[in-house]
């Protein structure tokens, strides 16, 4: 018992988003630490954010494109202030993957929980950012719902851009709202 309230409070102490000034550790994996892949290629182009055919140039929001753009980062490293796929902090990574539809969202967490409408919990849809309080109360972290009970995020200074569950009991405990943007 002992060790298990241990690991709670070093998890509890060590979760984080950059965009806040602290340093997380990750969230722990099955099977021990994460390898940390190489970088997307920053040569490959992103797809083109979809138009509106009735208005020549206007975007169109997408959450399954917004989404599909976040999953195409997975294994991105992270990096404290990162904004690109050679590093992103969880605020940062929002940001960039929003920025390739031509939608702006606010650079902090604290603003981007702000930003848009409330979305109830059952009500989330791919390309919804889901809020999380990691160290300080209100929200500390972000992700993108890519659809039913998973989300994409940046997590830890020792992790990669990866899919989790909000269902697990680490992310359902810290939960504190979800935003759509358009």
């Amino acid at each position: 018992m002992l060790v298990r309230l241990l690991a709670i409070a070093l998890c509890c102490l060590g979760a984080a988003c950059a965009s806040t000034g602290a340093v997380p550790r990750p969230f722990p994996t099955p099977g021990g630490p994460v390898a940390v892949p190489s970088p997307p290629d920053p040569a490959t182009p992103e797809p083109a954010p979809p138009r509106d055919a009735a208005t020549p140039g206007a975007r169109v929001y997408d959450g399954y494109s917004v989404s599909s753009t976040a999953l195409s980062l997975r294994g991105s490293p992270y990096r404290d202030g990162g904004t690109d796929p050679t590093g992103f902090d969880c605020s940062g990574f929002v940001q960039y993957v929003f920025d390739q539809h031509g939608i702006a969202v606010p650079r902090d967490v604290r603003r981007q929980f702000e930003a848009g409408q409330r979305v109830a919990p059952d009500a989330l849809e791919p390309g919804d950012l889901i809020f999380f309080t990691t160290v300080a109360s209100g929200a500390s972290h972000v992700g993108i719902a890519i659809g039913g009970d998973q989300f994409v995020h940046a997590p830890s200074s020792r992790g990669v851009v990866r899919v989790e569950r909000l269902s697990a009991p680490y992310w359902a405990d810290r939960f504190v709202g979800a935003r759509r943007v358009k």
